[in-house]
C-alpha cells in the first residue's frame, strides 16, 4: 500500500516521502481500517521534526483517520464488522494513518453516524478531543460563567469556542489580526487581537477587575505565566503545551487550579479506562456534529500527496480551522 513516511534520521517536512509498505497485520483486539480521510494537526509536523527513537524506519505518519472496517482481529473488546464506518485517534508511538490502510485497538475506535462524512469525522479527532477533554474532563463547570480560549481560530481553539458556547459560557478568545473575523463568526463574545491589544488589560477591563473563571491555553510560552493574573477566585486554567512556574505563586490563596491535557498519553499511560475514554469522547463529539451543534470547520481539503504542503501551512500559521486530506 502507499503511505507517507519519514526515515528515522530525517527531521524535516521536506523529507516526507510516498512509500510502498506492507498492509498492517491485525493482531488481537485490533481492527484494520481502509482509510478514507485523515485530519492534519500541528503534532504531525512536530513529530516529524522531533520523533521518538523507537519509531520504525521508515515510519508511517499521521494520527487521525476515518474509514471503513476491513478486517477485525480476534478477541476484540468492542464489536465491529467489515464495512462499518469508523474513526479514531492513533498512538504516536506506532505506525500512523497517512496511508491506504491503518490499524487501531478496537476500544479506541468510534462509529460514524450516517449523516456525518468521513472528512468531518477525521477533522474532529485530535483537535476536538483535546478541546472536549479540557472542558468536559478537566474543568469543574459548576458556577462558571466565563472562559478565555487562546488561539480561538486554530484547530483546537475553534472547536473549544463552539463547545464553550454550547455550554452557555461567555467566551473570550485571542487571535492574530487576520483571524479576528473568523473568530467572530465562531460565536466568540469577545475577540482579542493579541497583535494590537494587551490581553491582560482587556480581560481586566471587560471583567471589571474580577478575572476569568476558566482559561484554555493552546499557545504555551510566556502566556501560561500571564494567565495566572487573568484568573479569578476558584478559577482554573488548562495548559496544553507547558505549565507555569508556581515557585512564587500561591494557588491556594485564591483556590485556583492549574491542569493539563495530554491526549496521546492515554495510549501509553497503562490505564485502560483512559484508553476507552478516547472512543467515549469521540462518540460524544461526533454526536454533536451529527446534531449540527459543532461544525468541524474544514477550511481546506487536499489530496494524499499534498499532505506535506498542508503540514507546512500549519507550521507557518497560515491556516484557519482544519485541513483534511481525502485518501
Amino acid at each position: 500500500m502507499q503511505a507517507l513516511t519519514i526515515a528515522k534520521n530525517d527531521n524535516s517536512i521536506a523529507d516526507i516521502k510516498v512509500s510502498q509498505v506492507e498492509i498492517p497485520e491485525v493482531l488481537d483486539n485490533e481492527v484494520l481500517i481502509k482509510v478514507c480521510a485523515v485530519g492534519l494537526n500541528p503534532v504531525d509536523y512536530k513529530l516529524v521534526e522531533n520523533h521518538p527513537d523507537s519509531w520504525d524506519d521508515p515510519h508511517v505518519l499521521g494520527l487521525d483517520a476515518a474509514g471503513i472496517v476491513e478486517k477485525v482481529g480476534t478477541n476484540c473488546e468492542q464489536p465491529f464488522t467489515k464495512g462499518q464506518r469508523v474513526f479514531f485517534h492513533g498512538d504516536l508511538a506506532k505506525d500512523g494513518v497517512f496511508a491506504e490502510y491503518a490499524k487501531a485497538k478496537s476500544n479506541v475506535i468510534a462509529k460514524i453516524p450516517d449523516n456525518v462524512s468521513f472528512e468531518a469525522a477525521a477533522a474532529i479527532l485530535c483537535s476536538g478531543l483535546t478541546a472536549y477533554a479540557a472542558l468536559f474532563r478537566k474543568m469543574n463547570l459548576t458556577g462558571k460563567k466565563t472562559v478565555l480560549i487562546h488561539a480561538g481560530a486554530g484547530g483546537v481553539g475553534s472547536i473549544a469556542v463552539q463547545l464553550a458556547k454550547y455550554l452557555g459560557l461567555t467566551v473570550f478568545t485571542t487571535v492574530s489580526t487576520k483571524k479576528v473575523e473568523f473568530a467572530k463568526k465562531l460565536g466568540a463574545d469577545f475577540v482579542i487581537d493579541y497583535k494590537k491589544e494587551d490581553t491582560t488589560k482587556v480581560v481586566k477591563k471587560l471583567t471589571h477587575g474580577v478575572g476569568l473563571d476558566l482559561i484554555i491555553n493552546l499557545v504555551g510560552g510566556i502566556e501560561v505565566q500571564k494567565d495566572l493574573d487573568r484568573l479569578t477566585y476558584n478559577g482554573a486554567v488548562v495548559d496544553i503545551l507547558n505549565t507555569p512556574d508556581l515557585t512564587n505563586y500561591d494557588l491556594g490563596a485564591k483556590g485556583q487550579s492549574v491542569l493539563s491535557v495530554n491526549l496521546g498519553g492515554a495510549h501509553r499511560g497503562g490505564n485502560k479506562n483512559q484508553l476507552n475514554d478516547l472512543a467515549t469522547m469521540a462518540n460524544s463529539l461526533v454526536k454533536l456534529v451529527s446534531e449540527g451543534v459543532i461544525d468541524p470547520l474544514i477550511t481546506k481539503r487536499i489530496k494524499f500527496a499534498e499532505i506535506p504542503n498542508g503540514l507546512k501551512l500549519i507550521k507557518e500559521h497560515k491556516t484557519e480551522g482544519k485541513i483534511v486530506a481525502v485518501i
